[in-house]
């Protein structure tokens, strides 16, 4: 079967990779279409180091194919979004309600795959870049029918890990001021976040013009290029502050614009060596800065809200969507994402 294998050098789509049966508890899913993140290309440039072999994509949508023994909750035909979230359900963090700390899931790749006989890794316990893939029960979350895949695709990871940093992590109120640095796939979801959560003010930062009228879709009220303008929007500052680059720099800038009790949420993957600087003093004044896994997402039911949200019309997902391509046109994708040309581009099968 098809799908893309980067070899720790370089990238590539192969058409003769194998992938065992489901095993107990293990869904299989014929994949559908999966949007291209940044996360993807932070594996091939090192800025997330991950054992090679490995299949690549963690933002899918498909139809379930065959269970494993012990599964339930979906069975074959199903449509399904995918989390990257394999917890175990057990564990002290999965039992307060915060699967995206489970120490069984983080740091633990699975070899599900096969290529000439050698064994390939799982990036981030989805591989949706592949024809077949097989996930954790847990992962394949049942979705209506009426949800194209292609729009569906992109809860798995962009929706829940911006929609959920707002929702879940910062829990932005009513009238709350919110800031974005940057309207990638996941600065969208921020936006759209805030605007589910009613905050007040909501002011997108881009460098490109051209992402204006995407983010105003999204929720955002203002619209500027730079970090430095935001004091002539909000003079004392914001409540939020979303840093969705992984730059340093933005992660100052981030910090320096809260208000009084503001919180800065770091989403963007800065390298793992990287350090960032801020003057501690003016933490003083109840500010904080919060780190974000996934949006610190409980995807069984997160997704489903997002799915309702979608079908009243006021979650917005096909809108997410700015190009399709077939798997083969990995290489034009990631660059299309890598130069910033696209909110998300989906690759279909």
């Amino acid at each position: 079967m098809r799908g893309v294998v980067f070899d720790g050098k370089q990238a590539q789509v192969v058409d003769d990779l194998e992938i065992r049966e489901p095993g107990p508890g293990e869904v299989l899913v014929a994949v559908a279409a999966a949007g291209l993140c940044h996360s993807d290309l932070s594996v091939i440039d090192g800025t997330i180091p991950f054992p090679a072999p490995v299949v690549l994509g963690h933002e899918g949508a498909g139809v379930v194919e065959a269970v494993g023994a012990g599964v339930v909750h979906v069975v074959p035909g199903d449509h399904v979004a995918l989390s990257t979230l394999a917890s175990c359900g057990a564990c002290a963090d999965c039992d307060r309600g915060r699967p995206t700390m489970c120490r069984k899931a983080i740091g633990m790749p699975r070899q599900p795959f096969s290529r000439g006989g050698k064994p390939l890794f799982q990036f981030a316990s989805n591989s949706a870049f592949a024809e077949r893939t097989i996930v954790k029960a847990v992962q394949a979350v049942k979705i209506p029918d009426g949800i194209p895949l292609t729009s569906a695709a992109l809860m798995g990871c962009g929706v829940l890990t911006g929609v959920g940093a707002v929702l879940n992590r910062a829990k932005v109120d009513r009238g709350d001021t919110v800031v974005v640095i940057g309207t990638g796939g996941i600065g969208l979801n921020v936006l759209q976040g805030a605007r589910l959560a009613a905050a007040s003010t909501i002011v997108a930062v881009d460098t490109n013009p051209a992402k204006e009228d995407v983010a105003r879709q999204f929720g955002a009220t203002h619209f500027l290029p730079s970090a430095d303008a935001v004091r002539d929007v909000l003079p004392t500052g914001a409540d939020h502050v979303f840093e969705c680059v992984g730059h340093t720099g933005l992660v100052r800038q981030a910090i320096d614009l809260l208000d009084r009790h503001g919180q800065a949420i770091l989403l963007g993957m800065t390298a793992p060596t990287a350090e960032a600087s801020f003057a501690p003093a003016a933490m003083f004044l109840d500010k904080s800065i919060l780190g974000c896994r996934y949006g610190s997402s409980r995807p069984q039911r997160d997704l489903a809200l997002y799915a309702d949200l979608y079908l009243q019309g006021r979650l917005l997902l096909d809108e997410l969507v700015t190009e399709t391509y077939p798997i083969e046109d990995f290489a034009k994708a990631a660059d299309d994402a890598h130069q910033g040309r696209v909110a998300r581009g989906v690759l279909t099968f």
